[in-house]
């Protein structure tokens, strides 16, 4: 896939879409190309019927995501005009995140901190390697979490936790990050790509529009905002589905299901 910048890397194969954050000498630091890279890759694997799952990883080995590259705020957040344009990359993207009906996983190896663990929030599934760092330091530099990350963060350890970890702004590590149920699965310093695989083909077998509905039903529960018609009806494709029928016929057939996503 060729996006404008060679800091995000995206690429597809068998069924799986890869996003790559590729700025290992800021240890992955997001700057505004980043952003706007990221927005475009989402957008195309979200449009493909051949991608099934989704995973994000950082370039390098030592961060998944470091944080904003802040050293772009002087240039690009100055004046009301160039903040509004920085805002609108910012928030495709993240609706991008938000909006993705396919799972999301999270690979993360090394830092994983304050925008960077808004983004890792954002997926279904997170797993780190034991050498991962987690932290928010937004109090230690004046600012606000936004609004929908602290809500992410709330949901996924709880009110505690979530106060612990804004107020202290310190860092912790991996097995501190599985206990409070931030990620879901802890595995050895270069064992990740071997756990992603096994994940990934796991839900490439299942039925994607099963794993939608789920998704969706999920995220809507924790959110608060439940619309039942929406899930009504994706219950219904789901059971109207070629799919289902398949599932139907292979368990009768006492064999693997072959879904199509239709």
């Amino acid at each position: 896939m060729q996006l404008d910048t060679d800091k995000i890397l995206a690429t597809a194969a068998s069924g799986i879409g890869t996003l790559v954050f590729n700025h290992p000498e800021k240890r992955n630091a997001l700057s505004l190309e980043m952003w706007k890279g990221i927005g475009d890759a989402l957008a195309a694997f979200n449009a493909d019927p051949e991608i099934r799952i989704v995973v994000m990883r950082g370039a390098g080995g030592k961060a998944f995501i470091s944080g904003a590259d802040i050293s772009q705020f002087e240039e690009r957040r100055s004046s009301a005009d160039t903040a509004a344009e920085y805002n609108a990359i910012t928030e495709r993207a993240w609706s991008g995140l938000s909006g993705l009906c396919k799972p999301l996983i999270a690979a993360i190896e090394g830092f994983c901190l304050g925008g960077g663990l808004a983004v890792a929030m954002k997926a279904d599934i997170r797993m780190a390697t034991k050498n991962s760092i987690f932290g928010i330091p937004a109090a230690r530099l004046g600012l606000a979490y936004p609004t929908d990350s602290v809500r992410d963060l709330a949901a996924l350890v709880g009110p505690s936790e979530a106060k612990r970890i804004l107020f202290t702004g310190t860092q912790f590590d991996a097995a501190a990050a599985l206990r409070i149920g931030l990620i879901n699965e802890v595995v050895d310093d270069g064992g990740l790509d071997a756990a992603i695989a096994s994940l990934a083909a796991i839900l490439n077998d299942n039925a994607p529009l099963s794993m939608r509905a789920a998704k969706e039903t999920i995220d809507q529960i924790a959110r608060g905002r439940v619309d039942m018609a929406r899930l009504n009806e994706l219950a219904t494709i789901c059971i109207t589905s070629e799919d289902y029928a398949e599932g139907r016929r292979a368990f009768m057939e006492k064999r693997k299901p072959r879904f199509r996503g239709r």
